[in-house]
């Protein structure tokens, strides 16, 4: 498979990975051969970049944390769950317990695999998207840090609720400027009133917005005051909105620009130590991207080496038809050769 910009497919091509709707039903399943009327409802409805089966790449595993069976469930409840507070209705605790157990089932059973987010947004499953990503991230960076499992949990669930807050209608004539109003603000007091969750879950959405030098919202706290859980967040947060475009300049920047971007960050605004161990868990080239390196020569990433999340494995195919010539190149042994660019 290839990771491409939706722009440089053509019909006839075949889906690599199944994009799912808003509430975690299938919209395209893999293998469906594109047409003209899909690309076009794809690009219509946010779809900037998917995965296409390519017959040079077809062996290229992309490996993913979570089973497609946990995806859809913790799509489906975030769905539920945030359309029932909107609606101003009770919503289940037990069933988000339920989505975070299963999530790091998957985690512990998959912990040498280095994090590539692959699921295929659109505008309306970003949100859901968004949730499970920072639970994933931030889940994987606690267990890299010793945290137990009920902790893991703990974290688990404040990461996937840290943004609960902007589901919660702001009351009537207050601003939505004022710090009070802050969706922290709102998601903490929303969950500090569910008796079935640790209240570090509720502070874990009250805190993610701080910074370590004191200039974060809402309560402009800094250094350890911010709880450890909030500041695991805090990246795993960023680095979603960077490589997704929802930052503040609405940029989309890849894996490794984001990287770069988080590490500026380092004890001004993020945690260095947690840094430390998100860099260890994250995919910087994601398996299927395009690649130029410094002999000028472009290939498609094929392998991850934990560990050296920098230096993957590139498949460069020459010629046409029946003449290939192909040959690999691992970056973790030719330690003279670098990734230039990434090509979209």
């Amino acid at each position: 498979m290839r990771f491409i910009s939706i722009e440089d497919i053509e019909p006839g091509q075949y889906l690599g990975k199944t994009v799912y709707s808003a509430n975690g039903t299938v919209l395209l399943s893999a293998g469906v051969q594109l047409t003209v009327f899909m690309i076009n409802t794809l690009k219509r409805i946010g779809v900037t970049m998917l995965y296409i089966k390519d017959p040079d790449f077809d062996d290229i595993e992309i490996e993913d944390v979570l089973s497609e069976a946990t995806k859809q469930a913790m799509f489906r409840e975030m769905s539920e769950t945030l359309q029932a507070i909107r609606s101003g209705k009770d919503w289940s605790t037990r069933k988000i317990n339920a989505s975070v157990d299963s999530l790091l089932t998957d985690v512990l059973n998959n912990k040498e695999v280095l994090l590539q987010l692959t699921d295929i947004r659109t505008a309306d499953n970003a949100a859901y998207i968004h949730a499970v990503n920072v639970s994933l991230i931030a889940s994987m960076i606690g267990l890299n840090l010793g945290l137990g499992y009920s902790q893991l949990k703990d974290l688990a669930i404040g990461a996937l609720l840290h943004d609960i807050g902007k589901s919660v209608p702001l009351p009537e004539g207050a601003n939505a400027k004022d710090p009070k109003h802050h969706h922290t603000w709102r998601g903490y007091e929303l969950l500090r009133h569910k008796r079935e969750f640790n209240l570090l879950i509720a502070h874990t959405a009250l805190q993610h917005h701080e910074r370590l030098d004191g200039k974060g919202i809402p309560r402009g706290i800094s250094g350890d005051e911010i709880h450890l859980f909030p500041r695991i967040v805090a990246v795993a947060n960023m680095y979603d909105n960077l490589v997704s475009g929802a930052s503040k300049d609405g940029r989309v920047l890849l894996p490794h620009e984001a990287c770069e971007h988080l590490m500026a960050c380092s004890e001004q605004e993020l945690d260095h130590e947690v840094l430390v161990e998100f860099m260890r868990i994250i995919s910087v080239y994601p398996n299927g991207t395009s690649v130029r390196l410094g002999t000028k020569e472009t290939g498609v990433v094929v392998r991850q080496h934990r560990g050296l999340p920098g230096r993957p494995v590139i498949r460069i195919v020459r010629g046409t038809g029946d003449e290939l010539d192909v040959n690999e190149i691992d970056l973790a042994t030719e330690t003279t050769l670098f990734i230039e660019a990434v090509l979209a």
